[in-house]
């Protein structure tokens, strides 16, 4: 591992994320998901999807060197006041495991959004799942199991930056 810098997306890190998050997916998420759930999920995932998420969102990358290795978001949950969410969160699989998704949520931890959330809600793969609750996030609803979209829906409770 290199340096690691995290900055803010640019529109030209749209095709890197693009590939970032396939082959995260391809890898990391098939032992809980199937191939045609994977490639279903990965054609609404393109350039546009993260173009868009740029502008509703604060979105970070991490960079080692100059090659994209992550990605994370905090944007509003849809448009109800102190509430946000994370997004597209991804650590590529080669560098899984070396504290870059640790340091992913602690950057959206410490944005402007996260400080001013009452309560911060987070879409989690079943893989992802173990990975959050790590953080405080707790399964919202007592959900049992995954719901339609294959997401578990965690959260937590923030006390607001005054």
């Amino acid at each position: 591992m290199g340096q690691i810098t995290f900055r803010r997306f640019a529109a030209a890190d749209a095709p890197a994320v693009v590939q970032l998050v396939a082959k995260t997916m391809r890898i990391s998420n098939r032992v809980d998901y199937s191939e045609t759930y994977i490639e279903n999920a990965l054609t609404r995932l393109d350039e546009s999807h993260y173009l868009e998420l740029d502008q509703r969102s604060h979105f970070y990358v991490v960079c080692d060197q100059n090659k994209l290795i992550g990605t994370g978001a905090i944007g509003p949950f849809w448009d109800i006041p102190d509430e946000y969410s994370f997004f597209a969160i991804f650590v590529d699989p080669a560098f899984q495991g070396q504290g870059i998704g640790t340091r992913i949520v602690n950057t959206l931890e410490a944005d402007p959004f996260f400080a001013q959330a009452q309560r911060i809600e987070i879409p989690a793969s079943i893989t992802g799942r173990p990975f959050y609750e790590k953080f405080g996030y707790q399964i919202k609803h007592h959900q049992a199991e995954p719901d339609a979209e294959g997401l578990y829906r965690l959260e937590k409770f923030h006390t607001p930056d005054q």
